[in-house]
């Protein structure tokens, strides 16, 4: 009679991968009694992230069983169940097959009793690359659907002139906002960039990291975010990516109108124009101050 163990693991203990933790319970229970020598004399469960350094107290118990003998056979739903990455799987297997225990992984139909070392690395590797892909077009379409939903956190992204309430909604900050909707009019009035700096510093105005004097960048960032007319936007994909952008998605500190002047202007006084042979700068550069 062989004496077999279940190994199973789920990222969480959410109602859904706690479905998954079942699946693979009663699935492989069910595979062991078809096997009339076998014997199921007991069943490790983790719920355990898929970080590296995550515990996993259950896989630990079951190889000092099987280093003491007291196992002959385990069986697992699929390689990614019992490591995290190729080299945890592989180090696992190489500590049982040290123990004289033979490891079946029920889905990908492989047992260390009839495969050979050679051939179980390059399946494992396959399936563990397979395993990584899917991860990753998993994670990028549920980011890709809470972006087209509005339901993406990073719509929520705090700047200045915002707060976050209870709920985790930004709320306007009114002394922050006061200082955008200065640093807005001060630009319709024609100051440049630099004076809008020179003017804050004159009135002891901090910058948003509190400092004495603030970055030509952040002034230039700030005249430009959308948010400041409730419009929250994010690139997904990377450089050649989607922007999603969700209208209304909190209090405006600027209205509309304003902003659009500013852009408009923005582009009157840019000292780059575009021509027939690409972008070039201009002759002239705008300045705020007045000529004699």
């Amino acid at each position: 009679m062989k004496h077999v163990v279940i190994y199973a693991r789920v990222s969480s203990n959410t109602m859904d991968q706690l479905e998954s933790l079942k699946a693979q319970v009663s699935g492989l229970t069910k595979f062991i009694s078809g096997h009339n020598n076998w014997k199921l004399v007991d069943i490790h469960i983790d719920i355990a992230s898929a970080k590296k350094d995550s515990s996993r107290p259950a896989f630990h118990q079951m190889i000092e069983e099987c280093k003491a003998g007291l196992t002959d056979i385990v069986v697992v739903k699929s390689i990614s169940r019992l490591g995290r990455d190729t080299v945890e799987v592989l180090d696992a297997i190489n500590i049982l097959r040290e123990s004289q225990v033979r490891i079946i992984f029920k889905q990908e139909e492989l047992d260390t009793l009839t495969v050979g070392s050679s051939l179980l690395i390059s399946t494992i590797e396959a399936c563990a690359q397979a395993e990584n892909e899917t991860r990753s077009d998993n994670i990028k379409w549920g980011i890709k659907q809470r972006a087209s939903n509005g339901s993406l956190g990073f719509y929520r992204r705090k700047c200045y002139g915002y707060d976050k309430d209870k709920n985790g909604e930004l709320v306007i900050n009114e002394e922050q906002a006061e200082v955008v909707r200065l640093i807005f009019h001060l630009y319709l009035k024609g100051k440049s960039v630099g004076g809008i700096i020179n003017e804050l510093e004159d009135r002891n105005i901090k910058s948003p990291t509190g400092k004495d004097t603030w970055p030509k960048r952040s002034v230039e960032t700030m005249l430009s975010n959308e948010k400041y007319i409730g419009i929250a936007a994010v690139k997904i994909g990377g450089k050649n990516g989607y922007i999603y952008k969700l209208n209304n998605a909190h209090p405006s500190i600027i209205p509309k109108e304003m902003f659009d002047t500013v852009q408009g202007d923005h582009l009157n006084r840019s000292n780059v124009e575009q021509t027939e042979d690409g972008p070039k700068r201009k002759k002239t550069k705008y300045s705020s101050k007045k000529r004699n």
